[in-house]
């Protein structure tokens, strides 16, 4: 029979390098002192790291720097988001940065949440959620939460061809027709670039 720690490091290995967790996400492999004994010794051996308070990832290596990179920051707030059961939508500026559609590295990030406003610290990057109305996180999807924030803080007049072959790219095609479906009642012109974004016969 395995261990907890040979559970938790299979379900680790299967979601790959550059995956974010907490101990919410081992839940159904065993106890949770049993889970965080396993986490300490992974830690420990160098496999797992401790990127915030009661978060970890796998990290991923890069071989022409010669080191591990930084935590992927949107990873990271979706592993807090999941641990406390928050719905969160990332802010404007964050989403635009997500999608690579700002050069500006953002100083702290900002996630509009259904939860209470907190600030975490992954390595020496602030994440700041601050509570907004149920209504104004309401996506399923975060892929959907985080085109609409993008596209709304960039504005209509700036939903350029460019902008939408980018976001193109950037989407994961298997998730298209569910962002589509998920985004069906955001506002006009935004959903238009989303149909456009999913749709690639679509014209902007």
């Amino acid at each position: 029979m395995y261990s907890i720690e040979n559970k938790v490091l299979n379900k680790i290995y299967g979601r790959g390098r550059g995956w974010v967790f907490s101990q919410i996400d081992f839940a159904t492999l065993g106890n949770r002192s049993a889970i965080d004994v396993a986490f300490h010794r992974l830690v420990d051996k160098g496999t797992i790291r401790r990127v915030s308070r009661g978060i970890y990832d796998y990290p991923v290596y890069s071989d022409l720097l010669g080191k591990y990179l930084s935590p992927d920051i949107d990873k990271v707030s979706q592993a807090i988001a999941r641990k406390f059961n928050w719905r969160i939508q990332p802010s404007g500026p964050t989403a635009l940065n997500m999608l690579g559609l700002s050069t500006q590295v953002p100083s702290k990030y900002v996630y509009l949440s259904d939860g209470p406003s907190k600030v975490f610290i992954a390595g020496k990057t602030p994440i700041r959620f601050k509570t907004t109305k149920l209504k104004d996180v309401g996506f399923k999807h975060h892929e959907s939460a985080s085109i609409v924030s993008a596209f709304r803080s960039l504005g209509r007049d700036r939903l350029t061809p460019d902008v939408i072959d980018h976001t193109r790219k950037w989407l994961n095609p298997e998730i298209r027709s569910r962002v589509l479906k998920d985004t069906a009642k955001a506002t006009g012109w935004i959903y238009s670039g989303i149909r456009n974004v999913c749709l690639e016969s679509s014209n902007v």
